[in-house]
């Protein structure tokens, strides 16, 4: 059955008339290549004013990152940081952390105040909280203005930093001294909010911020170039000094600026005797943190972290909608993916068989160097916030990261504008804070130049299909059919859009009724559409009244690595034995044994100790008793 989507192209009809429409296939099979999306990589920068902060909330975010310069210098005893060279040359040691958080003047040297305010606005809109902690060797003593150049660190403009204090803590940091003790620091944080395993605790902490640009942005602090060998004693002390006091806090290293950095730490000067063997210096630092975790006897980076920005010029990034930069934007995030696409800066020309496709590049380095850690992205940004290519760009990018495993990632900036509008399409599409699955699958277009799409099924729920379209190109609709593969069949499609018309998302229609699983989708240029698919109520569905009779549904995903969901619908109170056996009929596991109420009920199941195969799972409750079959692939 057709459907047309025409509430948000009636605005720019006059302008695409004429144009014939691309026709593009996108297939969707959500039986296939399904892993885990990470709820942490729509997440945000900073706590600059309370505007900000009501974007975030709008938009649902999951993680904030409290980063950038400004941290290399945070001194968490009075709240004093150092400007560096953003915006002047004066290097200023001031006030402003607490200023821009709008924290009163009268508190602004309360100790770690800048951080708590930070942390209970996270708290505040359950989001995970990562901090960033000093590691270039001082931190800024006073907020008198600016550092001259005899001020240099060591100097009394500067505090000391120690990862370990080495004597007992204070129950308030000792500020006549000449240091400040990173896992005081943490310690603080942790009597005041619990260790990071709790529901209220700071989860993570990044080591410092950008090392290679230290002796240009923090010429005061840290003037020498940062090397290699530095870089590798000072995230496992810092790493050593945080886990010491919380075992489960994560640990983010690296925190490069972008790929010259990644590449060979900003041509340090010792990389080409620590570079011995390694193509890249994220190779390098992954497997040197491998080495101090085992020598420590537990995982020290427990996260590789890097910046991102689009290889193209500045006004990509600050918003310029001419022509040629809104197409360079739109196609830019395939560097992150796509081998045959090479953006059109110097990392392009020159490094563009080491640099791109970043994310699979990334990931590569991290099974070889140092298995186990996870990736972030904690500083990204396409620019047009005032155009919807931003919307098409951003929306692009975190499909990107959810497709390719990236753990947790942050946009720099506000989401104001467009930018809003392409994190609501994922985290607030109806107004309601409902959201894109969590379990990705297979989605493929057969124009990649002009389209994306992704997919994704909800762990809690099936039943729902969640299908995110994007067309990239500048003046013409696209006419798409989405054909849906495998064994579920899907009824209804509720319809959600990021045009051009106005910066937020808009309902195009709701129950539009679906037939043979293949839906024809009309879409204006540069546009964003989110479709959710609803299956018939032949299963388990936990929004309808209770069962008529006893059902059990198929797991999802299947086959499965390594965990997958069982569904079952009781219509009385019933004594449920759920059990899982392998091929020879042997035990494995027994999920549920109790009473339980009438309803319908999920339970989780793990096969990261089984080997792959074939397994059945059997559900006995009273005299009702079925037998389903499920498969574990590695």
């Amino acid at each position: 059955m057709k459907i047309t989507l025409t509430a948000i192209m009636t605005v720019i009809a006059a302008a695409t008339a004429g144009a014939q429409p691309l026709n593009t296939v996108f297939v969707v099979n959500p039986e296939a290549d399904s892993a885990r999306i990470s709820p942490l990589i729509y997440g945000t920068n900073g706590q600059a004013a309370a505007s900000g902060v009501n974007f975030d909330r709008a938009c649902n975010i999951t993680a904030r990152r409290l980063g950038g310069n400004r941290l290399t210098g945070y001194n968490w005893e009075n709240n004093a940081s150092n400007m560096g060279s953003d915006y002047t040359a004066s290097f200023d040691n001031d006030n402003y952390l607490p200023w821009a958080m709008g924290i009163p003047e009268v508190q602004a040297a309360v100790p770690g105040i800048a951080l708590t305010a930070f942390h209970d606005t996270s708290i505040a809109m359950s989001a995970y909280t990562l901090l960033t902690l000093p590691a270039a060797g001082y931190v800024s003593a006073d907020k008198s203005g600016p550092v001259g150049t005899g001020e240099v660190a060591p100097s009394p403009r500067f505090k000391e930093v120690r990862f370990r204090k080495g004597t007992p803590f204070s129950p308030a940091p000792d500020v006549s001294d000449n240091a400040v003790s990173v896992d005081e620091e943490v310690n603080f944080l942790l009597k005041r909010y619990g260790p990071a395993s709790s529901a209220n605790g700071v989860k993570g902490f990044q080591v410092d911020n950008e090392p290679a640009l230290w002796p240009g942005t923090h010429q005061r602090i840290h003037p020498l170039q940062t090397t290699c060998a530095e870089m590798v004693s000072k995230t496992a002390g810092l790493a050593r000094g945080v886990k010491a006091v919380d075992p489960s806090a994560e640990i983010y290293g690296g925190v490069s600026y972008g790929f010259n950095e990644q590449y060979s730490l900003q041509n340090a000067p010792d990389w080409s005797s620590a570079g011995q063997g390694f193509a890249t210096y994220n190779e390098f630092l992954l497997t040197r943190m491998a080495d101090s975790s085992k020598a420590a006897g537990f995982r020290l980076m427990d996260v590789y972290d890097v910046h991102w920005y689009p290889d193209l010029d500045s006004a990509i990034v600050n918003d310029r909608t001419d022509s040629v930069r809104v197409q360079n934007r739109v196609q830019a995030p395939r560097s992150l993916w796509d081998p045959t696409y090479t953006e059109p800066g110097w990392v392009g020309k020159w490094f563009k068989n080491t640099a791109y496709p970043l994310l699979p590049k990334l990931q590569s380095a991290i099974a070889q160097c140092n298995p186990g850690t996870k990736l972030s992205i904690t500083e990204f940004d396409y620019g047009g916030r005032n155009h919807p290519s931003g919307a098409v760009a951003t929306a692009d990018v975190l499909g990107l990261f959810g497709k390719y495993g990236v753990y947790l990632a942050t946009h720099w900036g506000g989401l104001e504008g467009y930018l809003g509008a392409a994190y609501a399409i994922y985290r607030n599409f109806d107004g309601r804070n409902s959201t894109f699955g969590d379990i990705h699958v297979r989605a493929l277009s057969n124009d990649i130049v002009n389209s994306s799409v992704y997919a994704a099924l909800h762990d809690d729920d099936p039943s729902t299909l969640d299908v995110m379209l994007i067309n990239k190109n500048l003046t013409r609709s696209m006419a798409g059919l989405i054909s849906i593969q495998g064994g579920r069949q899907y009824e209804a499609v509720d319809v959600y859009a990021v045009s051009g018309v106005f910066a937020g998302v808009q309902t195009v229609s709701t129950g539009s009724a679906v037939t043979l699983n293949s839906t024809n989708v009309t879409m204006s240029p540069l546009s964003i559409y989110h479709l959710v698919f609803r299956s018939a109520l032949t299963g388990v569905d936990s929004r309808g009244a209770d069962p008529v009779g006893f059902l059990l549904a198929q797991n999802y995903p299947n086959p499965f690595n390594p965990s997958t969901t069982i569904r079952y619908g009781l219509p009385r109170r019933s004594p449920v034995s759920l059990r899982v056996f392998n091929a020879l009929g042997q035990l494995v596991a027994i999920l549920v044994q109790e009473d339980q109420t009438a309803g319908y009920h999920s339970v989780r199941f793990d096969g990261s100790n089984l080997a792959s195969g074939t397994y059945f799972y059997r559900l006995q409750a009273g005299t009702y008793v079925e037998t389903k079959k499920l498969l574990l692939i590695r």
